[in-house]
């Protein structure tokens, strides 16, 4: 009786044979189980409307309760004819040139400061992360009563500096000019955390051996800030310009909770007059045409940015 034995060559290809065709499908399945209620509720909650609402800006769609009609570029046209759709979108162009300098610049010194610091780096980082998780209406709460004209703690101190007449207190919010920079310093405040945060992680991943070694050749840490930090947070720079440029274009909850939008529209942003056009004005066809508008701005500014710092990168 002969016993037949397997050689280690054919026992290493044994080993090495794929496997059945079937069991490896059905590994892709399971997989596909994990993914598909994000799938779902992903296609629900963003995909359908964003679809739906392309398809209201060609009708006259109505918070009535009347059967909508095609109307087609009605709503289109008369979004780009609309002169408060227009100071609407000037009022966002203009926040958003203010607050996007300081959350950036203010964030790159505060991730400078505390990345240098050692003892105290751990309450610096929470202190200066931390209004960031507040909410939006705790945080226009808290800011309402600084710019209080009577009480508030912003006229105190400049009364008790000299500054400010005490019979003639300045009324933050409820003036035309000083409205807007009103909402700025309180966004630059609430916001900044998170732009802090992306730098501070960015300064901990250069390496330290290259500050050494230019420190030998007798930089000082002015040079090392502008020909080795700032350079190296280029890409963080872009991301954080980029996103910051998105938000402010996207402003609306302490607008609307801080001004409503006054006085006299000063304070009036693009979402601000979408709201009213769709919920106050009960018209979603003519609110979904702003909403594309105000869209298709976003993108564009977006594609420009990348487009800027990916030629500068070359």
């Amino acid at each position: 009786m002969t016993v037949k034995t397997e050689t280690p060559a054919a026992a290493s290809a044994a080993t090495k044979r794929p496997p059945a065709p079937t069991a490896r499908k059905k590994r892709s399945w399971v997989g596909l189980w994990f993914v598909l209620p994000f799938t779902a509720f992903y296609a629900l909650f963003l995909v359908w409307p964003t679809f739906l609402g392309l398809y209201y800006s060609f009708t006259d769609k109505s918070l009535t309760g009347r059967p909508a009609s095609w109307v087609g570029l009605e709503n289109w046209s008369e979004a780009f004819g609309d002169e408060r759709a227009w100071s609407a979108l000037w009022n966002t162009a203009e926040f958003t040139l203010y607050s996007t300098p300081p959350l950036v610049v203010l964030a790159i010194v505060l991730a400078l400061l505390v990345n240098r610091a050692r003892k105290l780096g751990w309450f610096l980082r929470m202190a200066f992360f931390a209004p960031f998780v507040v909410p939006v209406s705790v945080v226009t709460m808290i800011w309402i009563w600084i710019y209080q004209p009577d009480g508030g703690l912003l006229n105190h101190y400049l009364q008790l500096l000299g500054i400010q007449d005490a019979a003639a207190p300045t009324i933050w919010l409820q003036g035309e000019s000083t409205a807007m920079w009103s909402v700025v310093l309180t966004t630059v405040w609430w916001t900044m955390g998170f732009n802090f945060l992306l730098y501070l992680a960015a300064l901990q991943t250069i390496d330290p051996n290259v500050y050494e070694a230019s420190s030998i050749d007798g930089a000082s840490w002015w040079r090392q800030l502008w020909h080795i930090t700032l350079p190296l947070l280029k890409r963080t720079t872009a991301l954080v310009i980029v996103l910051q440029l998105i938000a402010s274009l996207r402003i609306f909850d302490q607008m609307y909770l801080m001004t409503g939008g006054g006085p006299n529209r000063a304070t009036e942003v693009a979402i601000h007059y979408i709201y009213i056009a769709g919920f106050e004005g009960y018209r979603i066809g003519y609110a979904s045409a702003l909403s594309y508008v105000l869209f298709v701005l976003i993108l564009i500014v977006s594609i420009v940015q990348f487009r800027l710092f990916s030629r500068k990168e070359d």
